[in-house]
This record gives structure tokens, C-alpha cells and sequence, in this order.
């Protein structure tokens, strides 16, 4: 016969009570788990403690029990003192004490941690056939067998029992904790520790009490005792409650750490868009080691070990995204000065004071705590200051949770096109501004967004990246994830090269994060000297000589460089391909010239073990084919007031034309000259068909073996096909220091040599030093 049945809290288990035994089954598959030899009567009734780790039982036999859920041992002493058949059993919804109901015509309530009766028992006039608690654990039922049903106060019926019992109070805070009456269950706490000091429980419900009143200091005093009573506590059981806790000093440092981690791409100053401030580092970290989602953070990490650093990393990185302004300058611009000390909202809401405003608004409509605009966001006056941010700009704008371009020239509910004629797209500084974030909205000039596109990313929108691709030249795959780096230099030129800046120096400054770059800035120093710099870097650390193609004036930096971005307009000139199937048509004609053969495999190894660009101090170390000019005359017509051009001969090369603005010399086999003209082929490693080791797309695996002789044959012969087509040639003029300088030209200089077979007129290779 089976008196009674109780479903474990989670529902895994079920637990039957028979004659002296309980079982306990598997719910899943019905499975018997194990058979406890319980009591010496009928097992009358049974049930969970609330946290499913034990079973307490009563029976005929007088006896009320409590076995380990896991494996079914007895836990402790039973509870005695009825003097007849107990036939039911309730526990409260913490767990702290237990009613039970007996034929002596009593309700006794126990402690099921000492197992003591808690007072005097409650009276019936006959059998008590069942009981229940109250979920508040306030009120006590029980019906007889004459059908009368007793309500009971627990509090006023047992308050004297209960005032020496830390159990009790300690049920009444977790019941007032329920009812979220915080000062209530915080005087029940008290009471707790009042009664127990040495009892880590106390402390547990009173940082409870004090974390739900937002009492956060106080809460973490609380809970550090806590931790103390648990590590001294005397009860193994009681000790190893300690490893579900995280000292706060263990989370504060982890908070910490994370953010600095986090603040290490973000600007130096950020507007707070709640309170308006402008906050500089240590202002941005007191904001948040005061706010109330760093408590929330603290409480939420300490109560749950192991730690968890992802949690952290998460919670730091929301706090502190910040959002981006892209705009044009306007005159009168709020500066730091400005609005330092106070609160943007209240400045006085005319001129460009309003788009500061606005911009904040919508940033924190958006739900970021902080906001960063370049007018008022950097001390111009610090040089320091000026260096660290256009170094890191374009960090900031890439981190950044979002990135507001704000069209101040583009009246409400434009259509599509206006974006491609706004002043915003011809500034320089724009470019990184809009390729370095992740998330860009556009917002024109009365603050709606561009073409009503409301979705969260305009970078998504393919209207408007067509649109910006035709406008800017700019490829739609780098528009929406570009990365910077120095590969494909020339090309990233070209984007900037129709960009106008307020400050000339600023032309090469706005490029320094799209190349991955850091140097000084040095405002005065002109255009051509900090665009000397930036493209000295490139060529330096890159090897990339594709910024030696351009057509215009050269630079007082370096003959070699152009005076001007403009230069770098026009597309570069390229060579036509050829298909493989004409290079191996080649390659195996050339095969049948024994000459061809030994010289192509001898100008490949001598190139391929030829040195890279080296460019320091002004001076370009340049690796190159050389071809001496055996003549230059000028031709005569045209205007010669600007410009002149020059028929053009060189050792092994076909006959060409060169315009310039500088006046050559003229010469002749017949009439020589003593300065020295050379036409060169820079050198570039790319021609040799080998693996870019800076290319990350290409794995170990792509690295071809150590060529044999016939490959080595192959590789030499293709090259060669490769340096017969047509390239773009640099004219260099021979200084009286054995230097040379590049003598510009308004057109690209195309050169090519006349026979491809004779390898000897390629094979003058030298490293050039211009000036």
C-alpha cells in the first residue's frame, strides 16, 4: 500500500511512502533510484525540502526523519514527542521549520536544524489528520477528523517560542525580502545576527535586505561579514558555502582591469549625454564606480563563483560605448573652454551650440551614456593632447558604438543623390570618419534621418552605399569593412585626393589611421613636408611603390613624391594583362633561345635577391632597372610657355615622348652631355610571381617548395615576358653628388623595350639614391 507520494522541486524525482519504506523513482524513466528502510510503521507522509537536497518523512511510528536526497542516509536525529500516529507533514517555503498533525489530538511545529519542538503544541479535540503552512509562513492550518479546520498566527500563537529561535526570525526576513518590504526584513535580520553573531545567515539576509533599499555600501559591509563568518565557520558543510561567493575586492579589480582595457580605445574627454558634462578619464571611471549598474554589476558577480569575466567584459563594454560625431565645421563652434564646467542642455540654444545639443540628445535617445564631437573634445591648446588624438582617431571612430553623420547642408526629406553633393563628402577628414565605424546613421539638417532609412546601420543600405561609391570613387566592399594598413597604397591616395582640409597639413594628418600610422604632428610644417612624411612611412615599412605613380609637381620633401594629393587623382596607369594561355604560348618559344634561356634565369635570381625600397631622412634608397638616355631633344610648337616636350631616347627602350614643366637639357651621341639621364623601372617584388608574405588571405600552405632547375627556368622566363610590357618609367637627372632627382611630368611616361629577347638591355639593376 502507498499512504503518499511527493514530486521533488524540480520535478526529477518522486519520492512514495509504504510500509516502513520510502522510494525514490527517476520521473524520467521510472526507474527505481533506492529503497530507504525509513520506519518501524507506515510512512504516512513525505515531502521536499525546498531546495530538493532532503526528504523529511513522518509515520505511525511516532517519528518525523530526514534523509540525504542523493543516496537516502539518515541526516541527524529524528524529531520526537508525539505520542501517537503522526499522519501529516508540512515544511515551510524556506525550509527553517516543519508542522506535523497526530492522532494525539496535537500540531507540534519542529526546527530542522536542531530538530527541537518550537514551543508549546497546538490543541485539537480530536485526531489531526492533516496540515499545511502558508507560503509567507505566517499562518498554520490544520483539520481534524470531527471536520473542524484551525487557522493559526504563528507569530502571535508561538512569539514567545520563536524569540529565542534565529530560524524564525530568519524565515520571517526571507518572507518580508518576498514581499520586497525591505526595512522589514532588514529589523528581522538584525534580529538574526542578534540572536547567532557567529552564523554567516544573518549577514546573508541582511545584505540582502540592504541591497534591495539600494543601501549599496551598507550591503557590501554586510556581505564582506558574511564571508568572514563563512570562511571561520566550524561546520565543514557550512565552510564550503563560501566557494559560491566572489570577494567584492577580487570583482572590483576585475572591473577595473576590464575597463581600462575598454577606455584604452576611447577618446580622451566624452560628453556624459545624461547629466552633460564634459568628463575627462578619471571623471568617466568615477561615473561609473558610482552608478547604479556598477552596484547592480558588483551584486550580480559577488553571489556567483566562479567569476565571470565575460559577464564584466559585456557589462563595461555597454556601459562605456560612446557614439561619434562626423559633421562639417561651422564658424563659431563651441570649444572646450566653452563648455567645460558646465551642462551642454543648459548653454544657450543658438548657432552650433544647438548640433552639440542635438547631437547628445540623439545619442542618448539612442542609449549611449557618452558622446564625442572633435570641436569640443580635444584641448587644441595641447599640443600633446592635439598629437595623441589625430593618432588615435581613427581607434575612436572604429570602437566606437556608432557613428552620427550629421548633413547640416541637407534640407528635410531630400532625396537620393543629395548625400553625393554635400560638403560633408569633399572634407578630408571625412573619409576615416566614415570608414572606420562599424555603425554609421546619417542625419540631415533638421536631425531626421537620410532618406527616412531607419534601420540601425546605413552601412547596410544599399541605396545609400551605391550612392557613395559613385561619389567618393570608393569600392562598396571598403565603404562597409575597410581595415586599415599600408596595402594598396595608391589606391587609398586617390580616395583622399579630391579632399579639401581648413588646415593643408591636415590633408596627410586625416590619412595617418587609414594607412595604420603614427607620427608627430607638427602643425606649420606645410603641406608637402607632412605629406613627404606620411608617404615615406608607407614606402619605408611597406615597400609599396605604388605611391612613386602620379602625375604633377614633386614635392621639396622628395623628387620622387608629389607636391599635392591631387596628384594621385587620376587612376593609375596599368599595363593590359595578358591570359595565361599567352604567357605560356611565350614562355615556350623563348624556351628554343639558349640566350634568352640563361640570361632570363640569371635576371631572376639577381632580382629576387635584390633589396627592398629604404626611404629615411628624406632620401629614397630606390631598387630599379636602369636605361641611360643616349638622347632628348625638344620639340618645337605648341606652348611652350607652360610646359615642354621632349622626344626621348634610351639604351634597349623603344623611342617616346615626355612633357614636363622643367627645361632639359638637350644631347645627343654626337653632342654629349656630362649630367647622366636615366629612365628607370622601380623595381617591384610583385613581378616575380611570389607568395605576399604581408597578405594575410594566403596561408604556409600557398608558400610554394624550393624551386629545381626547369622551375627556376619557368619563373625567369615569365618574368622576362613580364618586363617586355609596355610600364610606367620615372626620368631621374644625375646630381652633382652622385644623387639623382626625378624630373616631373604632366602625363605618365610609358616605356617599353624594343626586343624582348635582349635580356642584356634589362639586366643594369642598381639601387638609386634620390633626393
Amino acid at each position: 500500500m502507498v499512504l503518499c507520494v511527493a514530486f521533488s522541486p524540480d520535478g526529477l524525482k518522486l519520492a512514495s511512502g509504504t510500509l516502513r519504506n520510502i522510494l525514490v523513482w527517476d520521473t524520467h524513466n521510472a526507474k527505481l533510484l533506492f529503497d530507504i528502510g525509513a520506519h518501524e510503521d507506515w510512512v504516512n507522509s513525505i515531502v521536499w525540502s525546498p531546495d530538493g537536497q532532503q526528504l523529511v518523512s513522518a509515520s505511525r511510528d511516532k517519528t518525523i526523519k530526514f534523509w540525504d536526497s542523493a543516496n537516502g542516509t539518515q541526516i541527524g536525529q529524528p524529531c520526537t514527542g508525539h505520542t501517537c500516529n503522526i499522519r501529516s507533514l508540512a515544511i515551510s517555503s524556506d525550509g527553517s521549520f516543519i508542522a506535523t498533525a497526530s492522532d494525539d489530538y496535537t500540531v507540534r511545529l519542529w526546527n530542522t536544524k536542531s530538530r527541537q519542538q518550537i514551543g508549546r503544541a497546538l490543541k485539537h479535540t480530536t485526531y489531526v489528520f492533516c496540515v499545511a503552512i502558508s507560503p509567507s509562513g505566517e499562518l498554520l492550518a490544520s483539520g481534524d477528523s470531527d471536520g473542524n479546520l484551525q487557522l493559526w498566527s504563528i507569530e502571535s500563537t508561538l512569539s514567545t517560542a520563536f524569540e529565542t529561535d534565529p530560524s524564525y526570525f530568519a524565515h520571517r526576513s526571507k518572507v518580508k525580502l518576498g514581499q520586497r518590504l525591505y526595512a522589514e526584513a532588514l529589523s528581522e535580520a538584525e534580529k538574526v545576527i542578534e540572536l547567532d553573531p557567529s552564523s554567516h545567515l544573518g549577514y546573508d539576509l541582511k545584505y540582502t535586505a540592504l541591497h534591495g533599499a539600494q543601501r549599496y555600501d551598507d550591503a557590501f559591509e554586510a556581505f564582506t561579514f558574511m564571508l568572514s563568518k563563512l570562511d571561520d565557520a566550524p561546520n565543514p558543510r557550512i565552510r564550503q558555502l563560501r566557494q559560491q561567493y566572489v570577494s567584492p575586492s577580487e570583482v572590483e579589480d576585475a572591473i577595473r582591469r576590464a575597463i581600462h582595457v575598454q577606455l584604452e580605445n576611447a577618446p580622451l574627454r566624452l560628453i556624459n549625454t545624461v547629466t552633460g558634462h564634459i568628463c575627462d578619464r578619471n571623471a568617466q571611471i568615477n561615473a561609473v564606480t558610482e552608478s547604479m549598474e556598477y552596484k547592480e554589476l558588483l551584486h550580480s558577480l559577488v553571489t556567483h563563483a566562479p567569476l565571470q569575466t565575460e559577464l564584466i567584459k559585456d557589462a563595461v563594454i555597454r556601459y562605456f560605448s560612446w557614439v561619434m560625431l562626423s559633421h562639417r565645421w561651422e564658424t563659431k563652434e563651441p570649444l572646450l573652454h566653452d563648455i567645460q564646467d558646465k551642462v551642454i542642455y543648459d548653454l544657450d540654444p543658438v548657432g552650433t551650440v544647438v548640433k552639440l545639443q542635438k547631437f547628445c540628445q540623439v545619442a542618448r535617445d539612442a542609449g549611449h551614456r557618452w558622446a564625442w564631437s572633435d570641436t569640443c573634445c580635444i584641448d587644441q591648446n595641447n599640443n600633446v593632447e592635439v598629437q595623441q588624438s589625430v593618432n588615435s582617431m581613427f581607434v575612436w571612430y572604429h570602437h566606437s558604438a556608432l557613428t552620427i553623420v550629421y548633413l547640416s547642408d541637407i534640407p528635410p526629406s531630400s532625396k537620393w543623390g543629395a548625400l553625393a553633393n554635400s560638403i560633408w563628402n569633399t572634407r578630408g577628414w571625412t573619409v576615416q570618419e566614415f570608414l572606420a565605424p562599424k555603425i554609421v546613421l546619417f542625419y540631415q539638417a533638421d536631425w531626421t534621418l537620410y532618406l527616412d532609412d531607419r534601420s540601425h546601420n546605413h552601412k547596410e543600405s544599399v541605396s545609400i552605399m551605391r550612392e557613395l561609391e559613385r561619389s567618393t570613387g570608393i569600392n562598396a566592399r571598403a565603404l562597409a569593412a575597410f581595415h586599415p594598413g599600408m596595402r594598396d597604397a595608391r589606391e587609398k591616395l586617390r580616395w583622399a585626393s579630391t579632399r579639401v582640409t581648413t588646415l593643408q597639413e591636415d590633408i596627410a594628418y586625416s590619412l595617418f589611421g587609414i594607412f595604420g600610422v603614427h607620427l608627430p604632428v607638427i602643425y606649420g610644417e606645410k603641406r608637402q613636408n607632412a605629406l613627404g612624411r606620411l608617404l615615406q612611412e608607407i614606402i619605408a615599412h611597406s615597400g609599396d611603390i605604388t605611391a612613386l605613380d602620379w602625375v604633377g609637381q614633386s614635392s621639396t620633401f622628395n623628387s620622387c613624391l608629389p607636391a599635392d594629393i591631387f596628384s594621385y587623382k587620376a587612376l593609375p596607369w596599368t599595363v593590359p594583362s595578358l591570359s595565361e594561355h599567352e604567357i605560356q604560348n611565350s614562355v615556350s618559344t623563348l624556351r628554343n633561345n639558349i640566350v634568352a634561356v640563361e640570361s632570363a634565369s640569371k635576371l631572376y635570381t639577381t632580382l629576387e635577391n635584390f633589396g627592398v625600397p629604404r626611404f629615411a631622412n628624406s632620401r629614397l634608397q630606390l631598387p630599379c632597372i636602369a636605361f641611360p638616355l643616349t638622347e632628348v631633344r625638344r620639340n618645337t610648337g605648341g606652348d611652350e610657355d607652360k610646359c615642354f616636350t621632349y622626344e626621348v631616347k634610351a639604351d634597349g627602350l623603344q623611342d617616346l615622348l615626355v612633357t614636363t614643366e622643367d627645361k632639359l637639357v638637350q644631347f645627343s651621341p654626337a653632342r654629349r652631355t656630362r649630367q647622366t639621364f636615366l629612365l628607370i623601372r622601380p623595381w617591384n617584388r610583385y613581378d616575380l610571381e611570389l607568395v605576399d608574405s604581408t597578405d594575410e588571405s594566403q596561408s604556409m600552405d600557398d608558400w610554394p617548395d624550393e624551386p629545381g632547375d626547369d622551375e627556376l627556368v619557368t619563373r625567369g622566363l615569365r618574368l622576362l615576358i613580364r618586363l617586355a610590357r609596355p610600364f610606367g618609367a620615372l626620368l631621374l637627372a644625375q646630381q652633382r653628388g652622385g644623387e639623382y632627382k626625378r624630373i616631373a611630368s604632366d602625363n605618365n611616361i610609358i616605356a617599353q623595350v624594343k626586343d624582348m629577347t635582349s635580356v642584356h638591355n634589362m639586366m643594369d639593376v642598381r639601387m638609386l639614391e634620390i633626393l
